[in-house]
């Protein structure tokens, strides 16, 4: 049953049988590594798409944790309060706006994102509440950790973008493309730099 599963895989997914891990640190120009940056390539052969980690946006210390979350078209967002007061959680983003009434503590509501965007998050009650929704149609999506880097597993090879989005990137509508060369195999690895504004109620995002 394996090496059937394995003949049908290289037969109708062909880049499986040759592909490469594409490392992407992300920096400012003073050399910080840049935090919650989404590092995404193209979608180019229709392959299911499935992240590792949990669809969920909680509030939790009157903030959204996670402050930036990938999910795929079609993923249903869990938005659980773990806050002692209640949460009225909302977007006007053009991608899926919507609206979570005021509800309490461990409660959850659910939203189902059908299109691609970045989905920008609010608490009507709670003004410093901000986080970002990215919703993705590319199985070839990472975000970058506290050491700026991202890991973009079984990327197809060859000569394509990799696209940086970020809340607060100093480029248009928070985007920075560059060019890389992803081999057949085995890893490569880019480094890009951007400049990032202050996030508007702090000094400093990264």
């Amino acid at each position: 049953m394996g090496r059937l599963f394995l003949i049908f895989s290289l037969l109708f997914f062909p880049e499986l049988a040759c592909a490469a891990d594409l490392i992407v640190t992300v920096r400012t120009p003073q050399g910080k590594p840049v935090s919650d940056a989404v590092v995404s390539l193209p979608e180019q052969h229709g392959r299911p798409i499935h992240f590792a980690w949990r669809y969920t946006m909680a509030q939790q210390n009157l903030q959204f944790d996670p402050f930036v979350l990938i999910v795929p078209v079609r993923a249903k967002v869990a938005f659980p309060n773990l806050d002692k007061v209640r949460h009225h959680v909302y977007s006007f983003s053009p991608a899926h706006p919507f609206e979570l009434k005021l509800y309490g503590r461990d409660e959850t509501r659910f939203v189902t994102f059908d299109k691609a965007g970045v989905i920008a998050l609010g608490c009507n009650i709670h003004d410093g509440m901000v986080g970002f929704i990215v919703v993705v149609d590319t199985p070839y999506a990472a975000k970058t950790d506290a050491s700026g880097e991202a890991v973009i597993h079984d990327a197809p090879p060859g000569s394509t973008d990799v696209r940086i989005w970020r809340p607060y990137l100093k480029a248009p509508q928070n985007t920075v493309l560059s060019a890389v060369v992803v081999p057949r195999e085995g890893a490569a690895r880019t480094v890009i730099t951007v400049g990032v504004n202050p996030r508007p109620d702090t000094m400093r995002m990264y």
